[in-house]
């Protein structure tokens, strides 16, 4: 079987611009998708263009010092997260604590289980729960026995006009 030197030499030359072509598109490819990972990972420009020069200049071997150099999460990421603790503090602030011992109490408890201190109590009309200064029942809206309005004389307003007339008194 005879070769021809000069197809050997086409094949050679069609097989090495394919090659380069497909190493030129992979490089171009490699800094295109630095850019487009560096961007969603911090906002420093510095750290932009630093990235994109490691893997422009060293190519493969720069694409990995990228790889081990880059932040861990997307700025996507860490939002997300920061959401997350934000949700899981404001969770932990809206049960309330105990007067007596500083522990986590529940809204529908009348007195906490640790210390044994009164939290609420119970209206006798209704038996709704009310906070302890609490004079008048909110739910049922009758006045609460045994508190300084029942027993001093002062005056039940039935709505907030009333209120405001003997104010300007």
């Amino acid at each position: 079987m005879n070769v021809d030197l000069t197809t050997l030499n086409n094949l050679t030359l069609i097989l090495t611009a394919f090659s380069a072509a497909f190493i030129a598109a992979l490089w171009l490819s490699l800094i295109i998708w630095n850019l487009r990972d560096i961007k969603s990972r911090t906002k420093d420009i510095l750290f932009h263009i630093l990235s994109m020069l490691i893997v422009a200049v060293l190519f493969l071997p720069g694409i990995v010092i990228y790889l081990i150099l880059r932040p861990a999460n997307t700025i996507e990421q860490e939002y997300q997260k920061s959401l997350e603790e934000e949700a899981l503090l404001q969770s932990i602030e809206e049960n309330p604590l105990c007067p007596g011992c500083n522990r986590r109490i529940k809204e529908t408890w009348i007195a906490c289980p640790n210390c044994h201190i009164k939290l609420k109590k119970k209206c006798e009309q209704c038996d709704g729960l009310l906070d302890l200064p609490w004079n008048l029942c909110p739910h049922c809206a009758s006045p609460v026995a045994g508190t300084q309005r029942e027993t001093d004389g002062s005056p039940a307003y039935q709505s907030m006009d009333d209120f405001s007339l003997d104010f300007e008194q």
